[in-house]
C-alpha cells in the first residue's frame, strides 16, 4: 500500500530514516542541516515558513522524500516570482499559500526528489497536482534542480521549466594559487595579484576554522558579521543565532569559516559548507569598510582552500557578474513551476519561453568575459 503525507516538522521523521535517502556530499539536505532551521526558529509560519515536507510511504517503509514549505511570500528563495504574485493580486488571483520544494535561504542546486527507487520518486510527482488542489495551493515550485529530477519533470504534464545563471569556480589540479593565476590573460593576472597585495597591505590574515573549533565568543561574532550584511540594506537576516550553534552542533565536520583578522582583531568572516568534492561559500559579513576585504575573503580565500585540499568545485553564491572576471564561469540553473490557474500557467508559459531564450544568450555572451587566455577556459 502506498500513501503519501507531509510533515510539519522534520523531529517527528528519524534522522536516519531522512538521511539515508539523502545522496552523499549533500550537506544541504541532510536532516541536521534543515532541522537546525526549524529547530532555531529560522524558519515558522510567522516568518511565512511552514514546513510541509513530502513522504511517499509504501508498504511501511519511506521510500520517497520532498523538503518543502508552505509559503505566504516569495523571500528566501532566489527564483524571483514576486512579479507573477503582483499579477495575480491585480487579477484577483490567489497566489498564495504555495509550496515551496527548495533549501530555505540556500541558492545550491541539487537532488530536492529524495528516492532511492526513481519509480518511487516519480509517483510522488504524480501525487502532487492532487496534493495541491487538497491542500488549497495555488502551485508547487521546486528551486535548483539537478539533472536526475529535470528529466522527470520534463515528462510530466503541467510542469514548466525556468533556466536561471549563476557563476562558479573549477580547480582544474592547480598546484596553487600562482598556476590559476598562470592560466589567465595578462591583464587580468595583474588584476588580481594587485587586489590581493591591496588587502594584504592593510594588514589582514586569516585563518580557517572546522565547526568544532570555533567558540560561542567566536559564533557570536560570526553572527554578528551575518546580520550586518544584511542591516546594510535595511534588512533583517533570515537566520537566527541559534541556528549556527545547532549546525556546529550536529554537522560540525562539513563547517569552514575563514576569519580576518587585522592587528590581532578579527574583522570579517566568510562561512562555507564542504560536500563531496564542492565547497559552497554562503554568508559574508564585515564589521567595518575594508578595500577589496570581500573579494579576498568571499572568493579569493575560497580558491586558495579549495586548491589546498582537493576540491574540485566552489560555489561561492548566487549572483555577481563580479565573479566572471575572476574566473567564476557561467552555469545555467533550473527550477519547476506547476501553477494550478490555467490563465496564469499559460501567461507564465508565454513569460518563461522568452525568458529561457535570454538567459541562454545571457549565459553564451557570459563565457566571453572569462578572464581564461584562449583554450584555458
Amino acid at each position: 500500500m502506498t500513501s503519501l503525507y507531509t510533515l510539519a516538522h522534520l523531529r517527528d521523521l528519524p534522522a536516519s530514516t531522512w538521511d539515508a535517502l539523502v545522496p552523499a556530499g549533500q550537506p544541504f539536505l541532510r536532516h541536521a542541516f534543515l532541522g537546525a532551521m526549524e529547530d532555531s526558529a529560522s524558519l515558522s509560519p510567522e516568518s511565512g515558513w511552514a514546513s510541509e515536507h513530502l513522504v511517499l510511504e509504501r508498504d511501511g517503509q519511506v521510500r520517497a522524500l520532498l523538503p518543502a514549505y508552505r509559503k505566504w511570500h516569495s523571500f528566501g528563495e532566489y527564483v524571483f516570482d514576486h512579479g507573477w504574485a503582483d499579477a495575480c493580486q491585480r487579477a484577483g488571483i490567489a497566489y498564495y499559500p504555495k509550496l515551496l520544494g527548495a533549501v530555505p535561504f540556500s541558492p545550491v542546486s541539487g537532488p530536492r526528489l529524495l528516492a532511492a527507487d526513481p519509480a518511487d520518486g516519480l509517483l510522488m510527482l504524480q501525487a502532487i497536482p492532487e496534493y495541491l488542489a487538497k491542500a488549497g495551493l495555488s502551485g508547487a515550485h521546486i528551486n535548483f534542480t539537478d539533472p536526475a529530477l529535470d528529466r522527470q519533470l520534463r515528462g510530466l504534464p503541467g510542469w514548466m521549466e525556468r533556466l536561471g545563471c549563476q557563476y562558479h569556480w573549477h580547480n582544474r589540479g592547480y598546484r596553487d594559487f600562482q598556476d590559476f593565476l598562470d592560466a589567465l590573460s595578462s591583464r587580468k593576472r595583474k588584476q588580481m595579484r594587485k587586489e590581493r597585495e591591496q588587502v594584504a597591505g592593510q594588514g589582514m590574515e586569516f585563518r580557517w576554522y572546522r565547526g568544532e573549533e570555533l567558540s560561542e565568543a567566536q559564533w557570536d561574532f560570526v553572527y554578528a558579521c551575518y546580520a550586518n550584511t544584511y542591516a546594510e540594506r535595511g534588512r533583517l537576516p533570515y537566520l537566527t543565532r541559534a541556528f549556527f550553534s545547532l549546525l556546529a552542533e550536529r554537522m560540525p565536520a562539513s563547517i569552514r569559516v575563514v576569519m580576518a583578522r587585522q592587528s590581532g582583531r578579527e574583522v570579517a568572516m566568510a562561512f562555507s559548507l564542504v560536500g563531496g568534492d564542492s565547497l559552497y561559500g554562503r554568508y559574508w559579513g564585515c564589521i567595518d569598510s575594508f578595500d577589496r576585504l570581500h573579494f579576498e575573503t568571499c572568493f579569493y580565500q575560497g580558491m586558495d582552500y579549495a586548491i589546498a585540499e582537493g576540491l574540485r568545485r566552489f560555489d561561492a553564491g548566487a549572483q555577481g557578474e563580479h565573479k566572471l572576471i575572476r574566473g567564476f564561469e557561467p552555469v545555467l540553473t533550473r527550477s519547476w513551476h506547476y501553477l494550478r490557474h490555467p490563465g496564469l500557467k499559460q501567461a507564465v508559459e508565454e513569460f518563461l519561453e522568452h525568458e529561457r531564450s535570454g538567459v541562454q544568450a545571457y549565459a553564451k555572451e557570459a563565457w566571453e568575459a572569462l578572464p581564461y587566455r584562449k583554450g584555458e577556459s
